[in-house]
């Protein structure tokens, strides 16, 4: 059993991936959200619910007691939130992070896939590639997940791409996501300190 931080848990790749873990893992979650009304019923022994964002540093400490992996799928001030979050984890001693980001932001996207979507043609990508960056320089044992465009699909058909190769496909489902998510979570050396593309084969 693994305690798990999802911070984002009412964002559409949070809330996928909160009731993958329950439907398919016994571990227990604290859920992070400004509204946790938002949340829904509760899982009354597998989960608990902190109110707060990440930029709330005493909200953020309380979720991080005793956490053994935070898995953050955020949007805004990325960079700022994963400044403030490397260092909550430093003083909260929680190593494992696994953190959302966006295909792109190396352009590493081939003509093929659609070339438009990389950092150089695409500076709405800068606040990925700016927190990625941040996280990169951290001392924490993260993985960096750079989803393409994600649906609503029920398949858990995906392959993932590690920094450096060309990126596989245009789009993901958010539950593909989820089990690469699960996956991480349980093995601490998969994708270890390393930026992983994923994409629908």
């Amino acid at each position: 059993m693994t305690n798990v931080l999802i911070i984002g848990a009412t964002g559409s790749v949070g809330s996928v991936t909160r009731h993958y873990f329950l439907d398919n893992t016994t571990d227990q979650l604290t859920l992070m959200a400004r509204n946790t009304q938002r949340l829904g019923q509760l899982n009354a022994d597998r989960e608990r619910a902190v109110a707060g964002s990440v930029s709330d540093a005493a909200a953020l400490q309380a979720a991080l007691a005793g956490q053994d992996v935070v898995f953050a799928a955020l949007s805004g001030n990325l960079a700022g939130m994963a400044k403030t979050l490397v260092a909550a984890m430093d003083q909260a001693g929680v190593k494992r992070l696994l953190f959302i980001t966006s295909m792109g932001i190396y352009n590493e996207i081939p003509a093929s896939v659609g070339a438009g979507g990389n950092l150089a043609g695409n500076p709405v990508l800068q606040t990925y590639r700016d927190a990625a960056d941040v996280i990169a320089a951290s001392d924490l044992n993260y993985t960096m997940i750079r989803p393409g465009w994600f649906d609503s699909g029920n398949d858990t058909d995906y392959q993932v791409t590690k920094k450096g190769e060309p990126f596989g496909g245009h789009d993901v489902s958010r539950k593909s996501i989820a089990d690469l998510v699960v996956r991480l979570a349980h093995d601490e050396t998969l994708g270890s300190r390393d930026s992983l593309g994923i994409n629908r084969k």
